[in-house]
């Protein structure tokens, strides 16, 4: 048995439909010995036989098991290809081949043969889902088929009763002016000989539903519409292809509207499929129209937003009569429902994270500009008279409660399950301790991932639900220890390209829920904010950190130097109005004291009001200027990683230099005061290598005494919270990290515990004189799980994409055990640690083919390389206080 696994293709298993001309491939070794050559070979037909070959390598020297690009004749659309791989091993022994398949989308535009559709009636008062339908015949069975659908809105593609795109919520949220992507779908086993309708059923979705803070609805446009083509080889040999156009019929169904945020309303008195189960053409059935596309069409580049979970529910009845169901757990997805009761009754089923300090429901407890909480998160079902079991089709909620009102009959648990929902994702690793607590904290994160891991990464599930960029620039380091996360975030990237101003400004939010000549989301007036926009440096860095990604470095590499371009410009831009900084002198154009920046943005004790007042007023120099800095240099390691060598010394020297600015402005007494004296302005310094070396000891005592001074509380917000334990930890406070860590008073992590949390909040109280406030899924603050995994535990990378890793876990005082695994790009590396009761420390290490570790447990340091090693040493007391910064640099220019 080869022990090669996990082929990969655009980072995607056995993709079906792509449409780069170049893909690539990676593959996992679980051997004993790493790869010194590989042989690739790619074919039309899973023999490769030589006429079939498209391409082979030959044997070619590469240690790493990634970031292989084709290179062979040029691949044709809609084609089925076969890739083998097999390696030479540093033992000297060559592995047996290792399979894989990937298939082509439309690689050329101009080979679309389908129209846009819509209904030829527009009532922008009542947008009503669309329900498209088709009948053919077919003169033989079906040897191979395949549909390429889209659609403005969400859609489900029906081939007579079969629902060939299932729960899937596609197409995946995109600038829909710039581009809208396609899914292509095994549709063989749905047709048959004869008569056979193909249906879409079109509603609001991302394109047309309501978006962002204030709810807009139609920012991409008024008008639902459907796209398909369907290829179909037949017995007899026959090629069809049929394809939506005017000659498609459109009418309504049992969904009435079906909106991201509001909800579905559904008479389910109505067929469920009109075309199957109407025995005649319904009264508003009309002709379709085609229209004119916003954009283009792109293939999917991503596993898509589906089912990929259910969870049991608990059903009581609350003061008010309600029946409430609990599912245990915090998550995004929709409810299944088994009801009955007298046709024609109404039925409302409410959605919400937490109750009230009455045992409510809560519904008011999120603060929703613009729209009426009544309304949010609330499927509406009218009763057909027989039991029948709904789940929403269209819609996705935020939630772990549930409130049915309306419905007579009592639900027993039998008759409720929750769908998780969430873009289908590989979970890597897996992290456990000897306390349950701070398990059951990582579940948490995880939890929130999985929740705003939606068509875009989310900052929740359930107010605004946009893809804030400065929650995913700190959360990012840790969704990519925690799911497999590369072409998701690339996606991601994408998307922030075709976003990002001429002028290089990034929108806070991306995509940026507006489009060409329609209303501006008014967020974009700060797009010039700092630790926001920087995602568009800092998460290139870490796909290349965690994934040894190169390539999205050099796809991105145009977006991040504009970032860092128009930061330095406007720090540079002389205003007779700007404040003048002391002991700047000459350094004073590298300040950045213009634009809007969201700050530190929720420090414990802060509220929206005051942190917007602050902001506006205050301008937030000290971290927009360290910033500038700390972009700099990353976009100047990544020249040097691309080999753009002019511009890596370029970008050096501006990181320097602004880096001297903030110190001249921003630092006094030697480093004991920077800033606002806040403990995020100390997190800064220490994390960015702002500081000289004479500076680091005192700024991390005066870090350290900010500790103390909030008995051991954390004072940080969303930007800094994130470094503040691994700061501390290399500054020689590793003990004021821990107790941090394991506070159990707000604002701690463990006080969200303690409050019966089951995914990570937006605030750090969470509650208001009993009642809930805020949202009580945000991932941001959930970035303590990378300290856990990387600190804790003790494994993180030492070179791109685990090349090499570092495993030196810090014992916290009160556990007795630690352990992390996770799948790195060369294969499973473990780490865990075990104290016991002469107090030596056993720790077990896996590191995989391919790789090697540097080793530090107590005061011995080892060497190691592939395999399983188990290493004993004496627990060695952490160090408290005594101020020794250590210089821990996971990737330099030097590494380079």
């Amino acid at each position: 048995m080869s022990p090669l696994y996990d082929p990969t293709t655009n980072h995607r298993r056995n993709p079906l439909g792509i449409d780069t001309p170049q893909p690539e491939f990676a593959w996992k070794n679980a051997g004993a010995s790493g790869q010194t050559m590989y042989e690739l070979e790619v074919a039309t037909d899973v023999a490769f036989v030589d006429e079939a070959v498209m391409w082979r390598s030959g044997l070619v020297s590469q240690s790493d098991p990634f970031g292989v690009w084709y290179a062979g004749k040029a691949l044709e659309s809609r084609t089925s290809y076969y890739w083998r791989v097999r390696c030479r091993l540093t033992d000297e022994t060559t592995t047996s081949w290792l399979v894989a398949s990937f298939e082509t989308g439309t690689l050329y535009g101009s080979e679309w043969r389908a129209h846009w559709i819509s209904h030829p009636f527009l009532d922008k008062r009542d947008p009503r889902t669309l329900y498209f339908h088709k009948t053919i015949e077919l003169a033989a069975p079906i040897v191979r088929g395949r549909a390429y659908a889209s659609a403005l809105g969400w859609y489900r593609l029906f081939v007579n009763d079969t629902d060939v795109s299932g729960p899937a919520l596609v197409p995946r949220w995109t600038p829909f002016h710039n581009y809208t992507e396609y899914q292509i779908y095994d549709v063989a086993q749905a047709f048959r000989q004869g008569r056979n309708t193909i249906g879409l059923v079109v509603a609001e979705g991302r394109y047309r539903g309501r978006l962002g803070l204030f709810s807009k609805r139609a920012r991409y446009g008024d008008r639902l519409a459907a796209f398909a083509e369907i290829d179909l080889k037949l017995a007899d040999g026959s090629i069809l292809r049929f394809h939506t156009d005017d000659s498609w019929r459109v009418g309504h169904g049992r969904i009435r509207v079906a909106d991201p945020k509001d909800g579905e309303r559904v008479d389910l008195r109505l067929p469920e499929l009109p075309w199957v189960q109407s025995a005649s053409r319904a009264p508003d059935d009309v002709q379709a129209i085609t229209v004119t596309p916003p954009s283009r069409l792109a293939a999917e580049e991503v596993n898509r937003v589906t089912e990929i979970g259910r969870l049991a529910g608990r059903v009581a009845v609350s003061a008010s009569g309600a029946q409430l169901i609990d599912f245990g757990q915090n998550f995004s997805g929709v409810a299944r429902i088994r009801m009955s009761g007298q046709a024609g009754s109404r039925v409302k089923i409410l959605y919400s994270e937490v109750l009230d300090s009455k045992g409510e429901l809560a519904v008011d407890y999120l603060g929703l500009p613009g729209m009426n909480a009544e309304w949010f998160q609330r499927d509406e079902v009218i009763l057909p008279g027989q039991p029948v079991t709904y789940t929403p089709w269209f819609t996705v909620h935020g939630f772990r409660y549930v409130s049915v009102q309306g419905l007579v009959a009592p639900l027993t648990e039998q008759d409720v399950e929750a769908i998780v929902v969430s873009s289908d994702l590989h979970r890597i690793s897996e992290f456990q301790c000897s306390d349950c607590r701070l398990n059951r904290l990582w579940h948490n994160v995880l939890w929130s991932l999985r929740s705003n891991f939606s068509d875009t990464p989310t900052d929740c599930p359930t107010r605004e639900r946009s893809g804030f960029t400065g929650d995913i620039q700190i959360f990012g380091p840790t969704a990519v220890q925690l799911v497999d996360a590369d072409a998701y975030l690339r996606r991601y990237l994408r998307n922030l390209s075709v976003e990002q101003g001429k002028d290089g400004c990034v929108p806070p939010v991306i995509p940026a829920e507006d489009a060409p000549g329609r209303s501006k989301n008014v967020l974009r007036l700060a797009k010039s904010s700092v630790g926001w926009g920087d995602v568009a440096v800092m998460l290139p860095w870490t796909l290349y950190r965690y994934y040894g990604d190169i390539d999205v470095l050099r796809r991105q590499y145009d977006s991040a130097k504009a970032w860092v371009d128009q930061l330095a410009s406007r720090a540079a831009t002389k205003r007779s109005w700007r404040r003048r900084f002391r002991r700047t002198g000459r350094l004073e154009k590298y300040i950045v004291d213009t634009g809007y920046h969201w700050g530190e943005w929720l420090r414990p004790g802060s509220t929206f009001g005051s942190e917007l007042v602050g902001n506006i007023f205050g301008r937030r120099a000290s971290i927009a200027t360290a910033y500038l800095a700390h972009s700099a240099r990353l976009l100047s390691q990544i020249a040097a990683v691309i080999d753009r060598d002019v511009d890596a010394a370029h970008y050096r020297g501006l990181a320097d230099s602004a880096a001297q600015a903030w110190r001249e402005a921003f630092v006094t007494k030697r480093g004991s005061r920077i800033g606002d004296d806040k403990q995020d302005d100390y997190v800064r310094g220490l994390a960015f290598e702002l500081l000289l070396p004479s500076e680091r000891p005192a700024a991390a005592a005066r870090l350290a005494e900010l500790v103390e001074q909030a008995d051991y509380h954390l004072g940080t917000g969303f930007l800094s919270t994130p470094m503040l334990l691994g700061t501390l930890a290399d500054a020689g406070y590793a003990e004021h990290a821990f107790r941090i860590l394991m506070q159990t008073t707000a604002p701690s992590w463990l006080g969200q515990i303690e409050l019966g949390a089951t995914t990570t909040w937006e605030t750090w109280e969470g509650y208001r004189n009993g009642n809930p406030h805020s949202s009580h899924n945000h991932y941001a603050f959930g970035a303590v799980a990378a300290f856990l995994q990387e600190r804790v535990a003790g494994l993180a990378p030492a070179d791109r994409g685990y090349r090499r890793l570092r495993i030196e876990p810090l014992i916290i005082p009160g556990l007795t055990s630690a352990s992390v695994a996770i799948q790195t790009p060369y294969g499973r590396a473990a780490s865990g640690w075990q104290l016991d009761e002469h107090r030596n420390v056993t720790l077990r290490v896996t590191v995989p083919p391919g790789s090697a570790a540097e080793v530090k447990i107590g005061t011995a340091e080892y060497e190691i390389g592939p395999g399983e090693h188990t290493l004993t040493a004496p627990a060695v007391p952490i160090p408290v206080g005594h101020g020794v910064v250590v210089d821990r640099r996971v990737i330099g220019s030097a590494d380079v």
